[in-house]
């Protein structure tokens, strides 16, 4: 990409979006055509081929979605496959239709068989049965992946699509209904904290592990895929390392200075035993994340509760 190329960020105002936005002026980039929601629906074709047509965006980067956690998933199941099918297939079609130099479609390691041998590697998809409280979603993004792969077989391309592991930093969804789970127990712990409640009670057992990526170190890492990477297969980010929810909270209750009880409603639903992505693919590329998961924390506590 030249510093003057045109660029499209589809779900600029989004964590993703918003923190490819931030690398790129970083790297000098300023050429920036961008549309809000309201501005263009990326669900109706009409109106992203319009768009496409007008604006011809050199490169793409695909990061809008409709996006939540497990109960969001689980409640909106057919909005969440109706509407990210649409905006996944108008964009990256038109990008193809208008000629788009590369593309990048950021899917999520949901795409995975829920009791895939752990690490995750990128051939294990399509090995086994989904998580069902997300398998809406994760259908979609697995539909995004082969559209990507088979327009570039078929006609091509050069559109590439990459796997992130959770994430987290500016511009995380707090609400405690629709968040994932790191954003909605530092949101639960701060306002125990604040209101100087006896205990916060959180879903599950606390067994299983998750992996948590910075947002600032997605957007890096896709910053290098789109300079240095042109292959059909998709690739996995993140940083490699797991921990379980129990110590997660434990972080989380040391960083916000929490001293009450912790209770665990194993009423509710854990969700996939373990989601730990296998990054050699990047790694032998040559990219690695910065940021350790209590520094990422820290940071984004300090910017969204403390500042």
């Amino acid at each position: 990409m030249k510093k003057d190329s045109k660029i499209y960020i589809a779900g600029h105002r989004g964590m993703v979006g918003a923190a490819i936005l931030r690398k790129l002026k970083e790297e000098g980039y300023t050429n920036f055509v961008l549309r809000t929601s309201t501005d263009l629906d990326l669900r109706n074709q009409n109106d992203v081929d319009s768009f496409f047509k007008l604006e011809r965006p050199d490169y793409v980067f695909l990061a809008a979605a409709k996006v939540g956690g497990i109960h969001a998933n689980n409640t909106f199941r057919a909005d969440f496959l109706y509407d990210n099918l649409m905006i996944q297939n108008n964009v990256i079609h038109s990008s193809y239709t208008h000629k788009v130099k590369k593309l990048l479609f950021l899917g999520s390691s949901c795409i995975y068989p829920k009791l895939a041998p752990q690490p995750l590697k990128e051939d294990y998809l399509l090995t086994g049965k989904l998580e069902y409280t997300n398998e809406p979603y994760a259908i979609a993004k697995i539909a995004g992946i082969k559209l990507c792969e088979n327009y570039n077989k078929q006609y091509g391309c050069n559109f590439i699509s990459v796997m992130p592991t959770n994430l987290y930093g500016p511009n995380d969804n707090y609400d405690l209904q629709n968040s994932h789970v790191l954003p909605a127990l530092l949101r639960k712990f701060h306002e125990a904290k604040e209101k100087n409640l006896p205990f916060v009670e959180v879903w599950g057992t606390g067994t299983p592990k998750r992996e948590f990526l910075h947002v600032d170190d997605l957007a890096d890492a896709c910053y290098f895929l789109m300079q240095n990477y042109d292959g059909t297969e998709f690739l996995n980010i993140g940083t490699g390392i797991d921990l379980s929810i129990k110590e997660l909270v434990a972080l989380i209750q040391k960083i916000v200075g929490y001293t009450g009880e912790v209770t665990w409603n194993t009423d509710q639903p854990d969700g996939t035993p373990r989601k730990l992505m296998d990054v050699q693919k990047l790694s032998n590329l040559g990219w690695k994340y910065s940021i350790s998961l209590e520094e990422g924390i820290h940071k984004v506590y300090t910017q969204k509760f403390l500042s």
